[in-house]
């Protein structure tokens, strides 16, 4: 079945919490006539924010997605969430999107977790335009946004309208492709504007503007130059042929602007949406690997008849449905009832139905085909980031990478009857969600539940109590520390054991090294002159590999460190599998104490806005923290503090905040990196974990 590709547009709406992203794609379903009504956010009754939790917090904690059509164009569009516990959401849903609206606020600007959706947009190559919300509020200044979008992202911000008043004047845009002034009235809920000549007030402006336009857009396009140069008018049909050539490639972010609340500006970047953005179309065929062979490179290629391909980037739980599967479709077509392969497992999976999601709501569909973003259920072995191909020609796309959980806390059943009950939901939601782990502790047996910051794991807490219906206890929020080492040590270990008949015997050799900060753990193979025969050496890794999961202190996983099987030997009937996976992990215990093992803990970024009369209290309080200032700006009467602290010192900070300035402040926090425990404190949190 082929299909027009170019009029597919799949994009994500991306930004910092508040910045209005929910907001925005509320007016968007309003006025392509999704939706009837425009739901509000701070009324818990946003279509997109369909989740309980995110209707009482007024946030989102889900990625959700929707189609909508606007200019005969489909547009599939990912909501994503704004708060740093769930940048997993925004991770996996750029992995597979085409285009992205980066959305930022006129007052504040580029903010802590704008910049981390940033950068995630550019791990995919994910071309953006920008939309300048909250032209009405006051303090909206929309050249400063333009310029910290310059400084802190390192893009090319290039304005494509500018704004016709701020704060309480706001009425609308000029448009500098077509230097016309669009203007909204209000009387209508924002569906129609008005379209009239450029304010005087505001000429001049708007010309230099466009002519910084036509300048960046002019490499793009002889003619442009040519025009601009004989004084000519240049036709719009060439600007935006050029605007959409530069956009792909991301050599420049246009910006648009606008007062989402007050249903402004919205059109325009509909029209900017599909004008700019990529269709699959534009897209340079996907990349994988041949599961056979992995040095063969595999393309899978939109617009062709090329065998069926797809990434499943979300795993979401539905009461009606069960799991649901959801798939971005790169190359072929995929029917209820067909059959699929997973290469990650070798397994076939059937799918039971395709379904168009709304949000929360479904809609069965007979077919999806390339370009497309659809739901399956009935799926029963895949994992988000899994590769679902046609049998006859497999393919593994690239995985996606996830963060390691930062912070953990004890659960247990209220009743005999929850535990079963517990278990399988526990499973349930970390099938759903990478970011979330969760283990039995080996010394006490607690079940320990891992996550990306305290509202992550709150709101599991009140998914499993009110979704799955289990009863449970929570303990404290702990600090997820990691071991290294900081210097080299060797380990030896040998395995003898003799039980009559056939025994065990490996013997093993390691050394253990700091790497890298950041550079996780490397398990390496040095093994010369068939001291350890071939088959041994791989079992011999993974006990390395596990050993190195339970650190030599007070047993939190490793990390940063080099692991390299030296040597040892073996027995020609004794030897086994099993035995150098146990020798192996003898070895490793061995060196690591040896090398002198060091605590790492969590170290956290932090932005705060405090009044200015309030600065001196908030570094103050960082100071006590353990904390050290990086940075301050100053926004009109606000003061901007830019700090690190540990993570260990942050438990209540929002509280304690609130009450240093009376409720004036607000802060945000994100993981930085790993960082050495001073040493007292090291002893402390050893002993406490140790148990003496």
């Amino acid at each position: 079945m082929q299909h027009d590709l170019s009029s597919v547009r799949n994009l994500g709406i991306m930004a910092h919490i508040d910045a209005g992203k929910t907001t925005l794609t509320e007016r968007i379903l309003y006025f392509t006539g999704v939706s009837h009504r425009i739901g509000e956010v701070h009324d818990g009754a946003a279509t997109m924010d369909w989740m309980v939790q995110e209707q009482e917090r007024g946030i989102t904690i889900t990625s959700a997605a929707t189609t909508c059509f606007w200019r005969d164009c489909r547009i599939n569009i990912i909501d994503t969430p704004g708060h740093v516990d769930f940048t997993i959401e925004v991770e996996r849903s750029l992995r597979v999107l085409d285009g992205a609206i980066a959305v930022f606020t006129a007052v504040e600007g580029v903010e802590p977790q704008s910049e981390t959706v940033w950068k995630q947009a550019e791990k995919y190559g994910v071309p953006c335009v920008a939309f300048i919300n909250k032209m009405d509020r006051v303090g909206a200044d929309f050249n400063a946004a333009v310029t910290s979008i310059r400084d802190k992202l390192g893009a090319h911000p290039v304005p494509f309208q500018i704004p016709i008043g701020r704060e309480d004047g706001f009425q609308g845009v000029i448009d500098l492709i077509r230097m016309v002034a669009l203007r909204w009235t209000g009387s209508d809920n924002g569906a129609e504007f008005v379209v009239e000549g450029i304010p005087e007030s505001l000429q001049d402006e708007a010309t230099l503007t466009r002519e910084a336009l036509i300048d960046e857009l002019a490499g793009e396009d002889d003619r442009i130059t040519e025009a601009f140069l004989a004084g000519e008018d240049i036709e719009e049909a060439w600007l935006l042929a050029a605007a959409r050539k530069a956009t792909l490639s991301r050599r420049i972010l246009p910006v648009f602007c606008g007062a989402a609340f007050k249903n402004k500006g919205v059109q325009p970047l509909l029209d900017a949406v599909v004008a700019l953005l990529p269709a699959p179309s534009d897209l340079p065929p996907v990349e994988g690997r041949n599961p056979d062979d992995e040095s063969k490179v595999v393309h899978r290629r939109p617009g062709v008849q090329d065998p069926f391909c797809a990434l499943a980037f979300k795993i979401q739980s539905d009461a009606f449905v069960g799991t649901l599967t959801y798939l971005r479709v790169y190359s072929g077509t995929l029917a209820p009832g067909e059959v699929a392969l997973n290469p990650r497992t070798g397994k076939r999976e059937r799918i039971g139905r395709l379904l168009q999601m709304h949000a929360n709501k479904r809609e069965d569909i007979e077919l999806a085909t390339e370009g497309m973003i659809v739901a399956a259920a009935g799926l029963r072995n895949v994992a988000t980031g899994d590769t679902l191909c046609a049998q006859k020609y497999p393919v593994v796309l690239e995985r996606m990478t996830f963060p390691e959980p930062v912070i953990w806390l004890s659960i247990e059943p209220a009743t005999k009857p929850d535990e079963d009950k517990l278990t399988a939901a526990l499973a349930r939601l970390q099938d759903e969600d990478p970011t979330f782990r969760v283990r039995v502790d080996k010394d006490s047996g607690q079940i320990v539940m891992a996550g990306m910051g305290e509202l992550h794991l709150d709101i599991i807490r009140d998914r499993l109590q009110r979704e799955f219906r289990v009863g449970c206890q929570v303990g404290r929020p702990q600090v997820a520390y990691r071991e290294t080492v900081s210097a080299r040590g060797e380990g030896e270990a040998v395995l003898k054991r003799q039980t009559g008949g056939r025994g065990q015997y490996a013997h093993v050799c390691v050394v253990v090294e700091p790497g890298g900060r950041g550079s996780g753990l490397q398990v390496r193979d040095a093994v010369v002159g068939g001291a350890i025969p071939q088959e041994f050496v791989k079992p011999a890794m993974d006990g390395a590999r596990e050993a190195l999961e339970v650190g030599a202190l007070a047993g939190f996983p490793m990390v940063d460190v080099i692991c390299t099987i030296v040597g040892g030997s073996f027995h020609d009937v004794d030897s086994s599998d099993v035995a150098f996976r146990i020798a192996a992990s003898m070895a490793v215990h061995d060196a690591a104490n040896k090398a002198t093992p060091i605590l790492l803990e969590p170290i956290m970024n932090l932005e705060i806005s405090a009044p200015a009369e309030y600065t001196g209290a908030v570094i103050g309080d960082l100071s006590g923290r353990r904390g050290s200032v990086s940075r301050m700006d100053a926004r009109q009467s606000i003061q901007i503090i830019g700090a690190e602290a540990p993570l260990a010192s942050m438990f209540g900070y929002a509280t304690d905040l609130r009450s240093a300035t009376q409720g004036r402040a607000s802060f945000t926090m994100q993981f930085r990196q790993y960082a050495e425990i001073p040493a007292p404190l090291s002893q402390e949190i050893v002993a406490r974990f140790r148990g003496y």
